[in-house]
């Protein structure tokens, strides 16, 4: 009990400091007060997450607070998916107030910022810790207003207020699917508490409801296509810092929903419901990053890859349900285990490239890539910290998101042994388009990489940059070695992850801790193993040899000169790769098909002494194919029923009497 007391109580602190933060609105010392505040406090969250964790992970801290609903209180709960979530947004959050000690010194307007930044971090602990659905459904709609007051916080920006009103319409939109799926499972009798809604039976029709419920309501917040039309325009409008927790900590706490209601309150799963989830995690993480490769904003490019990201752990999610609908226990905690760790592992470097975009930004004014470049003399730690997050998102070894990534491949690998044939179908095509999301990625964040980077400064702004303060350095630096940690002792986390494995499906993976040297063996060395520590010991040895041999054998014969320019004497910035020129062949390939690419050259004549121009237009199929319908019906429906303002008392009347009578009657056939 003293677990979830103390955990509140770090929550109402985090309140407070929101409120302290409006009384000291105006004052020069209120940026560093905020933060330093949401850092320790951030902490001592971790702290007591990580104590359930370890010392108590079976042992679920329960408290009632005589709020909330009459007569029932307030539930909280702390088990071990709660804690490994809590875990997960406390250290986003403490990063994230370690950031803004030196990023928040930069902030135009503070008082916009600093009273939401404590309210927004208070809102995703007590999603974390709800245990009833009134409570749930309470924190989830103050998670959303705090992160749509900091998306607003430059609201004078047009793109920003639109990016403000389409997220809480879909915010908004998300809170109501998921009052439905939590009113279907209370049913007639208002079980709202979680234990009693897990102690009911549900029928079939009942389950498959509250999944797509769910798919709309925690897919909507997590970024799900074709839900994601907030999150491009949300994330570079909010500040860098409230972008990283964002994208990287409340996209989670939307995972954290589903799960907590698919896998721990609905009961056995069937195997139908895992093709939806599967179908839907493998074509969002193939669009977000075919997205994200479209794109020159950075920003923007970040938060279409975490549309990508939360595809692949949903498409892993959907292979645990499918596993554990046919009794293969080793499987499901394999496939659910990779889940949580690509949780984990997303939180990490998303983060840490969020940080490493808004650096730039600080030091050029600058988000697109096409008037950046050559930042890697003028902002070194910078550089190495945002390669990196490049390497760990891109998933290759020896860093963390290779490890996750992996995993779930060798869960695919497990799906001959499926049943049913549409399962032994949908999983390797699942397979098959993970793993192309996979190349793009590292296409992507080489296009990132490179024309912030390297090469020459195509503007100014790019020519007199500097590196960044020693906290925005000091935070990213942390999530690094995080990275690298998380990569090459992954079956430290592994077992960590086993008792939130055991709470919902009542299986576990092989201890990895007691395999020799360090490897990971998933399900037995004799169908696959890794070991991360050991390809970094390679890497670093055969790299430092390299370097070694290199400049002790062959220094005579090196010399410097002018790069080679193909031939072209005067070589200038506008002559190498741009982010468009990295995305033209993506876009020529898939471009047609999933953005109705279209491209226009104008070339004049020979001795025309006009520039050549390439025009490429690009459409959102999904918002032209959904959300503009629905837009222009709104728009309709409003202009029909503005005859309603105009009524006479009586009929005022008549409807209100109507409808009265149309609620009696559903009432009555409810119960």
């Amino acid at each position: 009990m003293w677990s979830a007391a103390l955990a509140l109580w770090c929550v109402a602190a985090l309140l407070g400091t929101a409120v302290l933060a409006i009384w000291l609105s105006r004052s020069s010392v209120t940026t560093r007060l905020v933060y330093g505040a949401t850092l320790g406090i951030s902490a001592l969250m971790g702290i007591v997450a990580v104590s359930q964790f370890l010392n108590a992970p079976a042992a679920a801290s329960a408290l009632t607070l005589p709020l909330g609903l009459p007569w029932i209180g307030a539930h909280f709960r702390l088990d071990a998916l709660s804690a490994f979530f809590l875990i997960v947004v406390n250290i986003g959050g403490g990063m994230a107030s370690l950031y803004g000690l030196g990023y928040g010194r930069h902030e135009s307007a503070p008082h916009r910022v600093l009273p939401f930044f404590p309210a927004f971090l208070a809102g995703m602990n007590l999603v974390v810790l709800a245990d009833d659905a009134f409570t749930f459904l309470l924190s989830w709609e103050f998670m959303s207003l705090g992160s749509w007051a900091l998306v607003m916080a430059h609201h004078r920006e047009r793109e920003n207020s639109r990016a403000g009103y389409i997220y809480l319409v879909m915010a908004s939109f998300g809170t109501l699917a998921l009052l439905l799926a939590f009113g279907l499972l209370a049913g007639p009798d208002g079980s709202y508490g979680f234990e009693a809604i897990r102690a009911t039976e549900h029928s079939p029709f009942v389950t498959a409801l509250v999944l797509a419920l769910m798919l709309l309501g925690a897919g909507s917040k997590a970024g799900l296509v074709p839900l994601h039309v907030w999150l491009p325009l949300a994330h570079p409008a909010a500040p860098s810092h409230v972008s990283a927790l964002m994208s990287g900590v409340m996209t989670k706490v939307a995972v954290y929903g589903f799960i907590r209601m698919i896998f721990d309150l609905l009961g056995q799963p069937t195997w139908w419901s895992s093709v939806i989830v599967l179908f839907i995690g493998g074509v969002t993480a193939v669009l977000g990053i075919l997205y994200a490769l479209m794109e020159k904003d950075i920003k923007r490019l970040l938060a279409y890859s975490t549309i990508e990201n939360i595809g692949v752990i949903f498409a892993s999610l959907g292979l645990a349900l499918a596993f554990q609908a046919n009794g293969m226990g080793l499987a499901s905690a394999l496939a659910l285990t990779a889940a949580l760790f690509h949780v984990l592992n997303h939180s990490f470097f998303k983060t840490l490239l969020f940080f490493g975009a808004g650096a730039v930004l600080t030091a050029t004014g600058e988000r697109n890539m096409e008037k950046l470049g050559g930042l890697i003399h003028r902002m070194p730690v910078t550089s190495v910290a945002f390669l990196t997050g490049c390497i760990a998102i891109s998933a290759l070894p020896p860093l963390n998101g290779f490890v996750s990534e992996w995993l779930i491949f060798q869960a695919i690998l497990e799906s001959p042994d499926l049943p049913q044939w549409g399962l032994k179908l949908m999983v390797p095509a699942v397979g098959g388009m993970l793993a192309l999301a996979a190349a793009l990625a590292a296409a992507a964040f080489v296009k990132a990489f490179g024309t912030m980077f390297l090469g020459r400064p195509r503007s100014t702004a790019a020519e007199q940059a500097h590196e960044v303060d020693r906290y925005s350095l000091a935070a990213m630096s942390i999530l690094g070695v995080l990275c690298l940690l998380a990569g090459i002792l992954p079956g430290l986390v592994i077992d960590g992850l086993s008792p939130v494995a055991m709470a919902l499906i009542d299986h576990r993976m092989p201890v990895q801790m007691e395999v020799p040297w360090l490897s990971l063996v998933p399900i037995a060395e004799s169908r696959s193993s890794y070991n991360g520590l050991l390809v970094f010991v390679f890497i670093v040895v055969s790299a430092s040899l390299a370097v070694y041999f290199i400049h002790r054998f062959a220094s005579r014969a090196l010399r410097r000169g002018p790069a080679w320019g193909c031939g072209f004497a005067d070589v200038n910035s506008s002559m190498q790769y741009s982010a468009g020129s990295f995305a033209q062949p993506i876009r020529r390939v898939f471009g047609t098909l999933v953005f109705r690419a279209r491209e226009e050259i104008e070339m004049p004549a020979p001795g025309d002494t006009r520039p050549a121009r390439l025009t490429v237009w690009m459409r959102d199929l999904v918002w032209d194919g959904l959300y503009s319908p629905i837009t222009s019906a709104v728009g309709f429906a409003a202009d029909r029923l503005n005859v309603l303002q105009f009524l006479t008392i009586r009929r005022y009347l008549s409807i209100v009497f109507a409808a009265l009578i149309t609620l009696l009657l559903v009432l009555a056939l409810w119960s």
